[in-house]
């Protein structure tokens, strides 16, 4: 094999910049039994950044895959949050620790909708594949699948006393689910476009739902306990009529009508308005559901709050006063008795508006907490990557909202339009729409903001003292970075500035514009009129006028060429002396939006937006060769320095790296889930920093690793055969119909794995079992005890274990078979195997090995393969072995659970009585102390007398 060129791995460092993606919503977290309302959990790409909002900074990251987040849930302990996923995966993380233990697969598509039950024990979610599963925590499997929605979930929610369920869509729908029978015995119509946003209010006896309109819709709910009555009592909505009688007359009543007065009953109760007319983005209560908050696509968070039933009575009272009093009055003046005043409860008397926030920018997700002495905090995540929290007093009549803290330092508010490196490879310019900020490489720390106009192109001076941005609006900001403040701002062209670049003998810069000119400026110092200090501008010497709009201008190292990159498609080349035409690239079927030149000045490449990139020789101007880069439109080009080796950022969110020689793509780097607007390379090649439009910054470093492209290859090609597997038809579980409930597990590459595992383990154990069998065969034989066969090196692997045991630490490592996927697994497993593994679960049921989980997937088997295993005499024996076994370990287990329970319940007792007597014993102390010192200051008194 002849000597190969060899590549080095450029591999993700860092996500820094995002305050909070826009995708998931924001929520407050107890961390380590903290300050209730201190921290706040958002999404930050494909992590969770848990904030300190106190001090304002970053402790904790939950570290994600690669997918963005997209919802997020905090469990009712405050140990554990659940995060939900753009590609349908549910990762529960303890925060305690940082770590995820426990994952859940079963949608095919984002996450938009989460909640737990009051235990914390079962958590349901809700996605846009419009399916609904419930999933147990505890046992780390999925209960089952929900359909009947035809859009988008946005909300689903678990009722507290009753085994209930009830979800919302974009279909316009509110669907109610009873989770023992899992079938949906109520369709709620009453909305006319989609519901964004629902909460369950006064100990789920009211529901409360946002619409795409400004009205939020209240229902009362009426349990079976409430509706039912006796067959000879009256009923009030009938007219004299028992029961009975009614039942006759409406014989004809639709079964799923009968089914929701069995249950439950829901009508409409009225309607709040809201202030905004555009439709709820986010609708969310506090864990006491006694207050509201809610919010359009505006500044405003309208914040609305429950009465209890004792303040709404005191407010009915007051009211009949006044009806009473006015009665009195009209009475009075007419002279003739009228009847009793009746005053209505309505729900403007029940409900009733607390207070609107006001935030600096469009609101796109909030959450209220309740605290201590009737504090609300409330978090909001705005839609300019910010984070603000306030704090009100529930308790005043007039409440005003105090801004707690505001999460701006570490990112941007616009989207990062241009990135620079220092020439030490240790500072990294940022420039936005407003802002332009320095970062420190090594911390990710921000060591300069600087408000700015909107900048396009930017760059640091020679010496790094100074940095100079181009603008939107033609002008050229200088700034100083020791004292963080802007020198000077000249107006430079009377169009945008697209393109800024240093001369390689660093003396100046050139300017390109969409006025149609390449301005030349030297770099001089001045005498500041006001400080009498000598400072850094420019000055302006050529123009190079041009017939087009110029998008890139580029000097060649060795300062003798300059490319020019115009909006008629081409590339342009000047002598930098005469700025005499040399040569013009044209070949691209739309404008050219980056471009750079090699060290040697002997190769260009031009990056378009025709998704192409075309590398060029200086020398005669000939096309090299042409290559299909990206997806979509080709941002930014820049060669590594030293090196004919270049990356591309393109708008298909991916950056790749090529070589200009070969030809050949070497890596993609895939993270950013947005638009990659620029990149920048340090000076030496090692570092590589990239923005997009999800507000992220994003460092890449060069590792040691080497890239073999044979195997690059090969591993995207095994990339894509796993997604095409995956995405395949799911397996069908004999007995379920296409109902509303299905199994919640998905067919998945890992699934299809730990499939072949556990085969693999069963024919290990068949190929086992037979040896063991012929030396047994063979010792008779001879009539005495040959030595045994040597183990198999897979069992010597895990600690000399037996084969038997080998098969069950297949099924029980997480590692091997994930606890949550273990069902879809045994169900891709071909019914050959079944025997063998029904012989070895017999045998570790006996044993007592794992019998809860044992019995968990002996149960579904024999669930899905009923038929055949019924049909199959020689597992008759099996069976019974099965049957007789399974039944005394579990009646055994069942007992030594509940011998443990009533001990616990003995010693609850035990300490809860010990406490009452301390606590006690400890009052009368305290007052036996008081009474003495009393005594003392009376005796004192005494004395002084």
């Amino acid at each position: 094999m002849g000597l190969t060129k060899q590549y080095l791995r450029y591999a993700a460092s860092a996500v820094f910049g995002v305050i909070g993606s826009q995708r998931a919503n924001i929520a407050y977290v107890t961390l380590r039994g903290g300050e209730k309302g201190r921290y706040v959990a958002v999404a930050a790409c494909e992590h969770v950044f848990i904030w300190d909002v106190r001090k304002g900074e970053k402790v904790l990251i939950l570290q994600g895959q690669k997918h963005e987040v997209s919802f997020l849930c905090p469990s009712p302990d405050g140990v554990h949050v659940a995060v939900g996923y753009e590609d349908g995966m549910v990762r529960i993380f303890n925060l305690l620790s940082g770590e995820s233990n426990v994952s859940f697969n079963g949608h095919k598509s984002g996450v938009t909708a989460m909640n737990y039950d009051s235990l914390g024990a079962r958590l349901v979610t809700g996605s846009k594949d419009t399916d609904v599963i419930v999933w147990d925590i505890i046992n780390e499997c999925g209960l089952y699948r929900l359909r009947g929605h035809k859009d988008i979930i946005t909300q689903a929610l678990f009722l507290k006393d009753k085994n209930l369920l009830v979800s919302s869509s974009k279909d316009s729908f509110v669907k109610w689910w009873d989770l023992d029978t899992q079938h949906c015995f109520k369709t709620m119509v009453g909305h006319r476009s989609e519901v964004w946003g629902m909460v369950l209010l006064d100990r789920d006896n009211r529901l409360l739902t946002g619409s795409a309109d400004s009205e939020l819709r209240a229902w009362d709910i009426r349990r079976l306990e409430e509706v039912r009555f006796s067959p000879l009592e009256t009923d009030p909505n009938t007219k004299g009529k028992t029961l009975l009688e009614d039942d006759e007359d409406d014989d004809g009543k639709e079964e799923e009508e009968e089914a929701e007065t069995r249950i439950l009953s829901c009508q409409k109760a009225g309607s709040i308005l809201r202030e905004a007319r555009d439709r709820v983005v986010s609708l969310t209560a506090d864990s006491k559901a006694r207050v509201i908050a809610c919010h359009g696509n505006d500044a405003v968070l309208e914040v609305f709050t429950v009465l209890s039933e004792e303040e709404v009575q005191r407010k009915m009272n007051k009211k009949l006063k006044k009806a009473k009093k006015k009665a009195a009055k009209t009475q009075e003046g007419a002279g003739d008795q009228t009847a009793e005043p009746v005053v209505e409860r309505t729900l403007k008397d029940e409900i009733i508006r607390l207070t609107n926030i006001k935030a600096s920018a469009k609101i796109r997700w909030a959450d209220v907490l309740s605290c201590a002495g009737g504090e609300l905090k409330v978090a909001l995540l705005l839609q300019n990557n910010t984070v603000e929290t306030y704090s009100l007093k529930t308790s005043d009549k007039n409440p005003a909202a105090n801004k707690t803290s505001r999460l701006t330092l570490g990112g941007h508010r616009t989207d990062v339009r241009t990135l620079a490196f220092s020439s030490d490879n240790l500072a990294v310019l940022s420039a936005s729409g407003d802002t332009v900020k320095v970062w420190n490489r090594s911390t990710l720390q921000v060591i300069r903001t600087m408000a700015c106009e909107y900048a396009l192109c930017s760059l640091f001076v020679p010496g790094d003292r100074q940095i100079i941005l181009g603008t939107k609006s033609g002008k050229l900001q200088i700034f100083e970075l020791a004292s963080g403040s802007l020198l000077e701002t000249v107006d430079a062209h009377s169009g945008a500035v697209w393109s800024l670049c240093v001369a390689p003998d660093q003396r100046g810069i050139i300017s390109g514009s969409a006025d149609k000119t390449v301005k030349f400026w030297e770099f001089e110092l001045v005498r500041d009129k006001e400080t009498d200090q000598k400072r850094l501008t420019v000055k302006h010497t050529r123009t190079l006028q041009l017939d087009e709009d110029v998008l890139c201008v580029k000097f060649s190292p060795d300062h003798r060429l300059l490319a020019v990159s115009l909006l008629d498609c081409t590339v342009k080349v000047f002598y930098t002396d005469t700025l005499k035409f040399f040569l013009s690239l044209y070949g691209h079927k739309l404008p050219v939006l980056c471009l750079d030149i090699t060290h040697d000045s002997a190769l260009i490449a031009t990056g378009s937006a025709d998704r192409n990139v075309k590398i060029w020789g200086l020398d005669f101007g000939d096309c090299h060769r042409s290559l299909f880069a990206h997806d979509d439109s080709v941002m930014f080009l820049q060669f590594v320095p030293k090196t004919h080796l270049f990356f591309t950022a393109g708008k298909d969110k991916k950056i790749k790296q090529w070589d200009a020689d070969k030809f050949e793509l070497i890596q993609t780097l895939e993270g950013h889930h947005r638009e990659v607007w620029c990149l920048a390379i340090s000076p030496n090649g090692d570092h590589l920093v990239s923005s997009s439009h999800d507000k992220s910054l994003r460092l890449w470093e060069r590792t040691r690793e080497p890239i073999i492209l044979e195997e690059e290859r090969e591993m995207e090609r095994e990339a894509e055969f796993e997604e095409s597997m995956a995405k395949g038809d799911a397996p069908v579980v004999p007995g379920e119909t296409e109902g509303e409930a299905a199994p919640a597990g998905k067919k998945s590459i890992e699934t299809v794995k730990a499939a072949e595992r556990i085969m693999e383990a069963l024919e290990l154990y068949r190929e086992e079992t037979r040896k063991s069998e012929e030396h047994k065969y063979f010792c008779e034989k001879a009539g005495k005890e040959l030595p045994p066969p040597k183990p198999n090196p897979i069992l010597v692997a895990f600690g000399n274990v037996t084969v038997s045991q080998n098969t069950l630490c297949i099924i029980i490592f997480p590692s091997v078979v994930i606890t949550s996927e273990l069902e879809i697994s045994l169900l891709v497993l071909p019914f050959p195997y079944v025997p063998e593994l029904l012989k070895l679960f017999s045998s570790y049921i006996q044993q007592g090995l794992e019998v809860e989980l044992v019995c968990r997937c002996l149960f579904f088997l024999l669930k899905i393969h009923f038929g055949q295993i019924t049909s199959n005499q020689m597992l008759v024996s099996v069976i019974d072995e099965l049957k007789t076994n399974t039944l005394s370990k579990v009646c055994q287990i069942r007992d030594v659970l509940g011998f443990n329970s009533a001990a616990l319940q003995f010693l609850q007792r035990e300490i809860e009585s010990k406490e009452d007597v301390m606590f006690f014993a400890d009052a009368t102390g305290q007052l036996e102390e008081k009474k003495k010192r009393r005594r003392k200051r009376e005796r004192a008194v005494l004395t002084i007398a």
